[in-house]
């Protein structure tokens, strides 16, 4: 009997099992089908991590954000991801390299901005805007203010440039044991004529102990390899070209420097005929009007026809053994200009940079020197060739003293020198007759 109650309830379980499995097995079916049909239809994913990509690559701190969520996808490919990873990398190393562009654009900007109406903030500087005054009255600044001393710069040549100048201004020669001779003619003469506030550097030893066996006020320098070389061995030039360095000390300090060579004759005070209202004033290599001043040479060229004629401005050198050179920031711009040339082109002579320096206006490439400058009188401030080929020969013109006789036109320095000396010193007239208008090589 119970047998036959239990029948008909198993089966009837069977069933519901059979029915479940079918049921289980269809929706199994189903989800297989659609995953295959999303997943053929939608390759990157429901939620479109291409767009995850798009939002995130421009910020690179979320770098590891982002390959997280494109890895997200659930049917991405190995190499899918391995792709977007690199483009990841390339577009991070573009923006880097876009950031650059823009900051050397942007330094660029600045620049050009600054240098707009850079006259205009010059004088600002300098005082307060003016407006034009009648016609023929109007007069511009021939120079700018000196600047600020600092003796910071060389505690110990303040101290010897305090007991030295006056009223801020000194002579200063550079010598070494190469012109020892011509050196003691230069002093001696200074002497005479009452000057006192001048300083020798000296380059060596020797220097300094004969400077100071003759009374005479000398500055040693602290050692210094790339200038004491050249001090020690250095010939004329050479050494010559080494004082647009060692004068930059001075000016810091606040001192206006009359800069002499040593195979200079003083027969005057040269400080009574300044007129220091330029940066930079100078003897001239000039031998007359024309040549010491500037005229306008004219230049033919007949295969032009109509204009054939082409004018020009010429002046002679100024001479870089002897000018005056107030402490302006013109003046240190051209002290820094002639000796960072020097260095970077050994084989140049420091007057020829000296020059292009001062006169070369400011052209494409290029920005000129903003300095002001002033040519002495070429009969004051006079060169040997003036001397002996003009001076010497005028019954007139023999009997003016000038301020100082440079002897830079002639190698013959020491024997010219006691020359002008015993003509001009001790009325000697036949001193200078010796000698040839030039050299004899």
């Amino acid at each position: 009997m119970s047998s036959r109650r239990d029948g008909p309830l198993m089966r009837n379980t069977a069933q519901s099992l059979d029915k479940s499995r079918v049921a289980i097995t269809a929706a199994i079916g189903v989800g297989v089908l659609l995953g295959c049909v999303f997943a053929f239809l939608f390759p990157h994913g429901l939620f479109s991590p291409a767009r995850v990509y798009t939002s995130r690559v421009s910020n690179s701190n979320n770098a590891q954000l982002f390959v997280h969520q494109v890895g997200s996808a659930p049917c991405e490919s190995s190499e899918r991801m391995n792709m977007l990873k690199s483009e990841f990398v390339a577009a991070s190393v573009k923006n880097a390299e876009l950031k650059k562009t823009v900051r050397e654009l942007t330094e660029k900007l600045r620049l050009a901005e600054q240098r707009k109406d850079q006259a205009q903030k010059q004088f600002l500087v300098l005082g307060k805007q003016q407006k034009a005054g009648p016609f023929g009255t109007v007069k511009g600044l021939r120079t700018t203010y000196t600047m600020v001393p600092d003796e910071s710069v060389n505690p110990r040549l303040a101290k010897i440039l305090e007991k030295v100048a006056v009223e801020r201004e000194l002579v200063v020669a550079l010598a070494n044991s190469n012109v020892k001779d011509m050196l003691e003619v230069w002093f001696t003469n200074i002497k005479r004529v009452g000057i006192t506030n001048y300083l020798v550097v000296a380059l060596d030893d020797e220097i300094a102990r004969f400077c100071k066996s003759n009374d005479v006020p000398v500055y040693k320098r602290d050692p210094d390899e790339g200038i004491d070389s050249v001090a020690r061995n250095g010939g004329n030039h050479a050494v010559s070209a080494l004082k647009f360095r060692i004068l930059r000390e001075f000016l810091q300090l606040g001192y206006s420097v009359l800069l002499s060579d040593v195979d200079i004759v003083y027969l005057q005070n040269p400080f009574h005929y300044l007129y220091r209202d330029s940066d930079v004033e100078s003897m001239t290599d000039g031998h007359d009007n024309m040549t010491a001043y500037g005229y306008n040479d004219v230049f033919d060229e007949p295969a032009m026809g109509w204009a054939r004629f082409a004018h020009t401005m010429r002046i002679w050198v100024y001479n870089s053994g002897f000018f005056y050179i107030r402490p302006t920031i013109p003046s240190i711009e051209l002290l820094d200009r002639v000796a960072g040339r020097l260095s970077r082109e050994p084989r140049s002579w420091d007057q020829a940079v000296f020059n292009e320096e001062l006169f070369y206006p400011s052209h494409p490439g290029y920005d000129g020197l903003h300095a002001a400058r002033r040519t002495m009188d070429f009969y004051l401030f006079m060169n040997s060739k003036v001397l002996f080929k003009s001076v010497r020969n005028d019954d007139n013109l023999s009997k003016f003293k000038p301020v100082i006789v440079h002897v830079n036109y002639h190698p013959d320095k020491l024997q010219r020198m006691k020359a002008v000396v015993e003509f001009y010193v001790d009325g000697k007239e036949d001193a200078l007759k010796p000698f040839p208008d030039g050299s004899d090589w």
